[in-house]
């Protein structure tokens, strides 16, 4: 049975509690969050035996295998490196870090101490996405040539989550005084992820449009500067040379939380759709090509990220998506920034 420490009791802690539950082989023995009396009650109400009000205390305890990290995201690299220091594995929540420079330093101390790291890349347990990434790789669709990829959102518009002019959960989100690093550095990582890995391609080069729109007048609400990205835009160039457009907006009015990616090759294409909850794959192969016909294709049940996690616990080898993994997006979203503030094309090598 491997114990496992959860830090941060937000509201992405709960996801977790869920997701654990279905793997009989870990056990979540611990909890923590430095708001005073918060972890506590966390723990009363889900049954977690320990409750602490910092890692330190934690970690002086050390009655656990490896950790799952919910914190806010301005304070994973601290607490991932003070974990991987006390030689616990560790689940980190997306993005590793805000900056590639800080993913990197986080993932190189990983791999020294031989540590399992993996990041909570929600929509890897996509069954459709996993499907359609087999059947690049077995060469279904041919040579890729075209990529789109859009992560949609609305509720910049839409009160279905909540008022995002009024509270704090959103307008947070929406302030880079507040560490919003706007649609980009919330949700970039996901669906330059999507992209990339429902292709099997990595990214050569992009170039990005970044665009903040007014909301209200003087584009402020209380101490909340509204001055975060709202929406991206992209074009890109693959390693196989093939041309994406990659898209994130919370402007995408009559789309709560939607994913798409279309992949089109000399042979076929695949379109994946995903809420988050479920998925759908479609191709357009074989004869169909020739009359643009497209059909459903049945996917599996796959691996989900925690028992992946679970997996690599109990062999001792690192899991995917890794912290490289992850890295190597942040990188993409890093350039991505410079790119819109440089009105120029970034490449990578």
């Amino acid at each position: 049975m491997k114990k496992i420490l959860l830090l941060g009791t937000g509201g992405i802690a709960a996801h977790h509690i869920e997701e654990f539950a279905a793997v009989p082989e870990c056990e979540i023995v611990g909890c923590i969050d430095s708001i005073p009396g918060k972890a506590a009650a966390f723990a009363r109400a889900n049954g977690i035996e320990r409750a602490f009000d910092s890692l330190e205390e934690a970690i002086r305890w050390g009655g656990f295998d490896a950790a799952i990290n919910c914190t806010p995201d301005g304070v994973h690299k601290a607490t991932t490196l003070a974990l991987i220091a006390a030689g616990k594995h560790v689940l980190c929540e997306k993005p590793l870090a805000p900056t590639y420079a800080d993913a990197l330093e986080m993932t190189e101390a990983a791999e020294r101490a031989g540590l399992v790291n993996m990041v909570n890349l929600t929509y890897r347990n996509s069954p459709a996405l996993q499907k359609a990434r087999e059947l690049v790789e077995t060469g279904e669709i041919g040579a890729l040539r075209h990529v789109e990829a859009a992560y949609r959102q609305s509720w910049l518009v839409s009160k279905a989550w909540g008022d995002a002019l009024k509270e704090p959960m959103w307008l947070w989100r929406q302030s880079i005084a507040h560490g919003s690093t706007g649609v980009l550095g919330d949700v970039g990582i996901h669906i330059l992820d999507f992209a990339s890995f429902g292709a099997a391609d990595g990214f050569a080069s992009l170039k990005a449009d970044l665009v903040t729109f007014p909301k209200v007048e003087g584009n402020r609400v209380g101490d909340y500067v509204l001055d975060a990205n709202d929406s991206v835009a992209m074009t890109a160039r693959l390693q196989s040379g093939a041309l994406a457009t990659v898209v994130a907006t919370r402007f995408a009015t009559g789309n709560q939380n939607e994913l798409s990616l279309a992949l089109h090759g000399t042979k076929g294409a695949l379109k994946v759709e995903t809420d988050g909850k479920n998925s759908s794959l479609s191709g357009c192969l074989g004869a169909d090509v020739d009359t643009a016909s497209w059909r459903a294709i049945d996917t599996p049940p796959v691996k989900r990220n925690a028992r992946r996690f679970a997996d690599a616990l109990l062999a001792g080898r690192n899991g995917d998506p890794s912290f490289r993994r992850a890295a190597e997006i942040q990188k993409l979203i890093d350039g991505a920034f410079e790119s819109s503030a440089e009105d120029r094309t970034v490449t990578f090598s």
